[in-house]
């Protein structure tokens, strides 16, 4: 049950008991005058001002309170949950790089330039002079032959725009364009992070990409539509949790699982079996 759900559903009790209210006080002064009992009504007088009547009514003012508490405490519940959560963070990056055209208009493998994810624990940023080995040749960028789309130019992504990039590779590399050589006057990157786990969470990359044949954009969402890199997942203990439970292990030509595989197909009577129900719940799988 969502968080919206429940405030709704509160909001809905609320409304139903002031009605409640009304219509109950119009009904008690229809049978006192029907059985001719006079209410007391100074006319003379100036009418109780809404807060003093309020006041003067314990039910409403119980009812009033418990909703604002709940309500207090679901914003505040909201808000604390937020905490350390980066999701959609999207950081300007010193150079400019767009996942969109490397690995969705160029089908660029994602792990051409992560390839550390296949055999290590992270992903890691990959070295400049990955970027040179098709730069090298590619000095200006072309683009779309129709030219660049009008949300584009309105961006400010226009070809010229992407061609001051790749200058801005070169001088970091120390790479001599009208040469083609190296000068040896480089300079550091500054990439900002995007996605960044707890010291206390332990992730390996090799683990769930080469062993799991997870997909990278399970995690990391249409990398291959993104013009800005952004953090797309929550990256939550909750979030994981969930993953393990609804993925299935890949064990079909992988000897290793045989003889896990049928004793735990036997145990929980199913064909294929989650990470959760192959132990991917454990505590010491990602603390330790």
């Amino acid at each position: 049950i969502s968080n919206e759900l429940i405030l709704g559903a509160l909001i809905v009790v609320f409304a139903l008991l002031v009605m409640m209210l009304i219509l109950v006080n119009n009904t008690l002064r229809r049978i006192a005058e029907a059985n001719g009992v006079v209410l007391e009504k100074a006319k003379a007088e100036k009418r109780m001002p809404i807060w003093k009547a309020f006041a003067k009514n314990q039910f409403l003012v119980l009812v009033s309170s418990i909703f604002l508490l709940l309500a207090a405490a679901y914003f505040a519940y909201g808000w604390f949950m937020q905490v350390g959560l980066d999701q959609g963070y999207a950081p300007i990056q010193p150079i400019h790089y767009s996942h969109k055209i490397h690995a969705g208009d160029n089908k660029i493998e994602c792990k051409y330039c992560h390839s550390s994810a296949r055999v290590s624990k992270h992903s890691a940023i990959p070295s400049l002079n990955v970027c040179m080995n098709c730069h090298k040749s590619i000095y200006e960028y072309q683009g779309n032959p129709e030219g660049p789309s009008a949300e584009d130019l309105a961006k400010g992504y226009t070809n010229e725009f992407y061609t001051a990039e790749i200058k801005k590779l070169y001088k970091a590399v120390g790479w001599d364009e009208e040469n083609q050589s190296y000068t040896g006057e480089s300079q550091p990157v500054e990439w900002v992070r995007i996605h960044n786990l707890p010291d206390l969470a332990y992730f390996n990359h090799a683990q769930h990409v080469t062993v799991g044949g997870i997909e990278c954009q399970t995690c990391h969402g249409p990398v291959e539509e993104m013009e800005i890199m952004y953090q797309y997942s929550p990256l939550t203990m909750g979030w994981c949790i969930n993953c393990h439970r609804e993925t299935n292990v890949k064990v079909e030509d992988n000897g290793y699982y045989d003889k896990i595989h049928e004793a735990l197909t036997k145990k929980y009577g199913v064909e294929k079996l989650t990470a959760a129900q192959m132990g991917g719940l454990e505590c010491g799988k990602c603390h330790y």
